[in-house]
Order: C-alpha cells, then structure tokens, then sequence
C-alpha cells in the first residue's frame, strides 16, 4: 500500500468516524426532543380545555356534556393534513376529567368513569403544581408509552360585600378538579424517523464530499504530510526531551505548510528559478562564446593560452553555479531534518577546516582554530560541516595573502556559537540587507571576480533546518565576521 493511500485512508477512517458519533449523538437526541415539543403543545392543549370548561363550573360542579359531545364530532371529522411527507388522517387524544378529590367524572375511552386515580399528573394538579406522567398502556409493551399533561379546573368566587382577606385582596380561585390530556408516543415516530432519515442523507453526502476533497489534496499535497511522518518516525527513533520532540514536530509542521504553499504555488517558483539561472548563466556563456571566436583567429601562443584559460575558468563557474543550485534546491524540497544525531560541533569543524585548507594554502591564507570539544548539537552532519566549510571558503576568499581566518567553537548561553572571522575589507553597507539572497554575491578584493552567490544562501538553509540561525556583521577591529548559532543537546558532552 503506497504512502498515499495509507494517508487518505487515514484521515477518511478518523473523519467517517467523528461523522459516525456526531450523526450517533444527533439522531439519538431527536425521540427526547420531540417529546418536549409535544408536550409544550399538550399543554396548550389541557389549559384550553380546562379553560372552557370553567366557563360552565358552579358550586364546584364540573358539567361535562359538552366536551363528550365535542369529542364524539372530533372524532367523526375528517382530517387530512400532509406533515413533511407525513400524512395525518385523525385526531387521536385521550381526555379525562377528575373532580377536587380524584375521582374520574369523564373519560373519552369510557375506561376510568367513577373510577379514582392516584397518577402523578392528577394529584400534582389538584395541588396547584404541574402534573405530567408517561404511562405505559400495556407493560409488556414498551411502544405503547402514553403522555399527559394536566391542567387545573378553577371556579371563580364571587366577591361578596366586605369580604377582603387581611391583605385588602380578594379570595383566591379554589381547584375544583382537573382535566388532563395524553397522546401516544409512538404517534411521534415516524416524524422523528424522517428526521433521522435526512440526518443520515446529510452525513453520507458530506463524507462523500471530504472523500473527494481529500483524494485531490493526498494527490497534490502527499509530500508535505510525508514529511511529517518521516520526521515522526525520526523523533520516536532519536528519542529526546519532550521539549526537543516538540520543537522538532514543530519545525516539521512549519515546513509541511510551507511546501504546502510551495506545491501550491510551484510553477511561479520554478519559473523564478528558470530565469535566474537564464540570467546568471548569460555571462559564462557570453565570455566562453567570444573566446571561441578569437581563438579561430591567428594570435600569438600566449594570447590563446590566456583565451583557452578564460574558457577553462568561465566553464568551471557554470559548473560550480549548477551544482550550487542543485544542492540548494535539495536541500530546500527537504523542507525539515528526517535524520538527525548528536554530533560534536568541533568535529565537523575540523573536517570542514581540512576539506578548505588546501585552497587556503593556495591562497596564503592560514586557518586558526579554537574549538571546544564538549559542544554538542544535533543534526545532519553532512549538512552541517558543508554549511562550515562554505563559510570558511567565503571567508579565505576574501582574505588577502598573508592573513588569517580565525574558527572558534564555543558555549553561548542555551546555543552553541560557531564563529569565522576574516581579515578582508569587511561587508559594505549596501550588501547587508541582499548577502543571503540567491545569487547574489560580492566582487572579491583581487581578483574583483563574482562568486555563484549560492554559498551563503546555503548555510542559512542549514541553519533554519536545525532551528538556528546566521548572522554576517562587520567585525570592531577589522573584516567579517560570521556567526552561526544551533541549538544544543547538552550543556557539555564528552567524546
């Protein structure tokens, strides 16, 4: 199973399952819903009909020939009505009245007349409070769940001449009995059915979109998220402080949407790198191209030898730029750090100042070094000794004969601190803001020659990778210096 489709399985397996318990949650809360709805209707319902038939309560007498008569029609009507794809085609309500001591004086069954109920809704609502039950009718039958609602029947007492309560108020309305109201439960069901059918329908279709979503993103951004398990992978194998995993899952993180926005936007990238290449290849080519004219010409030995030279130099800088550029352009697409080490800083300096002091001594150029063996960092150790050797190299070109470059590798605080100093005519002012810019480079003091101006950018590739940074200042007494700080693993670290 490739990478890609270990992602996109992924992600789907963990998003069908956020769906799963949230439409679970949803569908699972419509039935208690739905009851409160009703009920709140049942209410209106019980205070209507308790309502009118106050209109004709006296001396606490609660006729009742009228509401039998009303339901009996109720019953007989013809009812129609189409709810959400629902049809209705009668009304189906259980009614009873109870007189002030809980005695049934009327039911529409015919089932409870004279007959005296202790329910819950009866007795809280001759006690002036809210009565409401669900009562199964048959036990065995858990579908046959009933609600009532109840609402008491008052009758107004007449105010008499000078009768006034010590509060200057009149009598309160005294509870005659109480009139309740019940639906069956199950009559809900097939409304909460059609709502958990579209609920369901809703689900499917959003899974279906982020499916396709996330098949087009796992096409066109897998690197990113690759990256990131790669790095995953690394962390769980190095181990580490929890502290350094983080930042290590952070840097990852950064780098997963920074190549994220890379992919996005990668034609106008590669055509920025077209043209600079174009740009900076033009000169080499130019110089190889009229050297090669002259050369057809008759001259004198020495001159073609200087012309033959020139060919030689302009073909090695086009091939030290494309290799630069190569290297850098790797090292950018890498994005984060998928195998990392403790290393001795000192060490990779060492390495470094012999892979440079050769061209040093061609240069006349001397390397001093002052290195603390007990610095450690961690990191890519290729990575790292060619970003140093880079900045020894800049630095022994802008040496002049005679000089010296001085390397020190030492503690700073949290940090290690690599340093490389020259003795050259320092970094003017205008190149400050541009020196670690692609291409872009300085004339060297003597032989007034560019570099590939890819060097510098480099090492400040390196030196973001492993969480650090690069700084270039014009040093107090003279020349450049250099300044590479990392992050470190330990205080101090014996080999």
């Amino acid at each position: 199973m490739s990478r890609r489709t270990r992602i996109f399985l992924g992600i789907f397996v963990v998003y069908l399952a956020a769906v799963a318990v949230v439409l679970y949650r949803v569908t699972a809360d419509l039935d208690p819903r739905y009851r409160e709805s009703a009920e709140e209707t049942l209410v209106d319902t019980a205070q209507l009909l308790a309502t009118l038939l106050e209109r004709n309560t006296f001396d606490g007498v609660i006729p009742t020939d009228d509401l039998e008569r009303t339901l009996k029609h109720l019953a007989q009507r013809p009812v129609y009505a189409k709810i959400f794809g629902i049809e209705k085609t009668k009304v189906d309500l259980h009614v009873y009245v109870t007189d002030r001591n809980g005695f049934v004086l009327f039911d529409s069954r015919g089932a409870d007349t004279g007959e005296y109920l202790a329910w819950r809704d009866v007795h809280l609502t001759l006690q002036g409070d809210y009565g409401a039950r669900t009562t199964l009718e048959d036990p065995s039958d858990p579908r046959s769940a009933v609600m009532y609602v109840g609402a008491a029947i008052r009758e107004r007492q007449a105010e008499r001449a000078g009768e006034r309560s010590a509060g200057g108020k009149a009598q309160a309305d005294e509870i005659v009995g109480m009139v309740a109201v019940g639906k069956r439960v199950s009559d809900f069901n097939p409304f909460i059915q059609n709502a958990r059918e579209k609920i369901l329908l809703v689900g499917v279709i959003s899974t279906v979109a982020f499916a396709l979503l996330l098949l087009i993103a796992t096409v066109w951004l897998v690197r990113p998220f690759g990256l990131m398990a790669d790095l995953w992978r690394a962390v769980r194998r190095e181990g580490g402080t929890p502290l350094a995993m983080g930042r290590r899952l952070a840097q990852a993180l950064r780098a997963a949407f920074a190549e994220t926005r890379d992919t996005l936007a990668g034609r106008s990238y590669s055509d920025e790198y077209v043209q600079t290449i174009a740009h900076e290849l033009k000169s080499p080519l130019a110089a190889i191209r009229g050297a090669a004219e002259l050369l057809r010409e008759p001259m004198p030995e020495e001159a073609r030898a200087r012309f033959a030279g020139n060919i030689e130099d302009q073909v090695a800088r086009s091939q030290a730029l494309i290799e630069r550029l190569l290297e850098l352009s790797a090292l950018e697409r890498r994005g984060a750090l998928t195998r990392v080490e403790p290393l001795s800083l000192a060490a990779l300096a060492r390495q470094a100042q012999d892979e440079v002091l050769p061209f040093a001594l061609l240069r006349q150029v001397a390397i001093e070094a002052t290195l603390d063996d007990g610095v450690q960092v961690v990191g890519d150790g290729f990575l790292l000794q060619r970003a140093i050797a880079n900045l020894l190299r800049n630095a022994v070109e802008f040496s002049p004969a005679g000089s010296r470059v001085t390397l020190v590798v030492d503690d700073q605080r949290q940090n290690a601190c690599l340093t490389v100093r020259d003795r050259g005519p320092g970094l003017p002012d205008y190149a400050r803001d541009r020196i670690f810019d692609k291409f872009y480079s300085l004339p060297r003091p003597d032989t007034c020659k560019k570099g590939t101006g890819l060097g510098l950018a480099f090492v400040k590739e390196v030196a973001a990778l492993h969480g650090g940074q690069i700084r270039l200042a014009n040093h107090a007494d003279g020349g450049a210096l250099a300044t590479l700080t990392l992050p470190r693993r330990v205080s101090k670290w014996s080999p």
